[in-house]
């Protein structure tokens, strides 16, 4: 691919989160003029407050990471990790030691008794 191509891609993107941007905080401020002055007597804002209140939002609700995927990465479990590297029978070796009756390995004992059946 040309460089030119990954130039043109990167704008484009940008131009869209622009657009996105703009369009959030114009929701905000139609939304806002049109409920809370009727509402609560309250003042009508400009595009720009109402960015203003999105930005305060996402910091007062939202936090200032990158969502669900940001933390994730950082609090690995490690239980969760050797689970996902065990085989089917290192799993239900596993629920046997242990000694699970009842949520984490509920499922291998249905399995095992169904085999048992057959």
């Amino acid at each position: 691919m040309k460089r030119g191509f990954h130039f043109t891609f990167a704008l484009g993107h940008v131009a869209l989160a622009l657009v996105a941007i703009i369009g959030f905080g114009a929701l905000v401020m139609l939304l806002w003029n049109w409920l809370m002055p009727a509402i609560f007597g309250l003042a009508c804002i400009s595009i720009w407050q109402a960015l203003g209140l999105l930005v305060l939002a996402r910091v007062l609700f939202g936090g200032m990471g990158a969502g669900h995927f940001w933390r994730a990465g950082h609090r690995r479990n490690p239980i969760h990790e050797k689970w996902a590297r065990m085989t089917p029978e290192e799993r239900k070796e596993f629920v046997k030691r242990h000694h699970f009756q009842r949520g984490f390995g509920h499922a291998f004992f249905r399995e095992e008794e169904a085999e048992k059946q057959e």
